[in-house]
């Protein structure tokens, strides 16, 4: 009995470290980015952050960095929208309000989805990457090269799709992963001439890519048709009629709800 209360203890001191070292994160890198007024010392962080990736042995290292690249995309996507907020053409307490939020999600990621393991979690670990990364990136790529921008969606899309299938009994994760980062390339080809962008705080800089809330429909839409034929064989029509109806309405309707409420529509060719 007294070996397990020492180990009780022993795991509730770990688990106050682990929250402890998270919230710390979280806030050390909103805190250099208002200081240095640039991201890459936070990102320096965050890969610091990561060193058990490469706490192994050297053969298992691409293994690690596959696994945990949802997590990093994650990571890097929370620091170009706190970085963007904090050079953006908005009022202190606006900043302070974007800033806090942000900082909020961050940790929720940290602590509440990134270690969960069950399906739906990784599902939504892998949902949240895909959002993120791509409005993160169209944020950002304006002034990139074509290629850079296709090279990164393929990136998005194969580390998405791998770590939603790494929770299946799926025998062909690497060709239905690039298959995915592959779709996903050609969607950011064809973003990446024709962007559109809603600004719906009117604050410059703090922008929404609509393609970002596309690929995320599409995603969506995928891996419930996916997991119908996973555990029937087929796709069933109950199992995707929603999720369609589901995407074309969000799709269509969020454009005009945000025209309506006055947000700033920039469009890039």
């Amino acid at each position: 009995m007294e070996f397990l209360k020492i180990v009780r203890r022993r795991s509730f001191l770990s688990e106050v470290v682990y929250t402890v070292l998270n919230i710390a994160l979280a806030v050390a890198v909103v805190i250099i980015i208002q200081a240095t007024q640039s991201p890459w010392l936070a990102i320096v962080l965050v890969i610091i952050s990561k060193w058990r990736v490469l706490a192994v042995r050297p053969r298992y290292w691409f293994v690690n960095v596959q696994a945990n690249l949802v997590d990093f995309m994650v990571s890097l996507s929370l620091i170009v929208f706190l970085y963007m907020t904090e050079v953006g053409a908005a009022d202190d307490s606006q900043k302070l309000f974007i800033l806090t939020a942000l900082t909020i999600l961050y940790i929720g990621w940290l602590l509440f989805l990134k270690p969960r393991s069950k399906r739906k979690y990784v599902v939504a670990q892998a949902g949240v990457a895909l959002f993120v990364s791509t409005a993160a990136l169209f944020i950002l790529s304006y002034s990139w090269p074509a290629s850079a921008v296709v090279l990164i969606m393929w990136l998005i899309g194969y580390s998405t799709a791998r770590h939603i299938l790494s929770s299946y009994d799926e025998t062909h994760i690497l060709f239905l992963s690039l298959l995915w980062g592959l779709l996903l390339s050609e969607i950011g080809w064809l973003a990446y001439h024709w962007t559109v962008a809603y600004s719906p705080l009117g604050i410059a800089n703090v922008i929404f890519p609509r393609v970002a809330l596309t690929v995320f429909c599409i995603g969506f839409v995928l891996h419930r048709a996916y997991d119908s034929f996973y555990h029937h064989q087929k796709i069933r029509g109950n199992d995707v009629i929603l999720p369609i109806l589901f995407t074309i309405s969000i799709i269509v309707i969020l454009p005009i709800v945000l025209n309506v409420l006055g947000a700033n529509v920039t469009i890039g060719i």
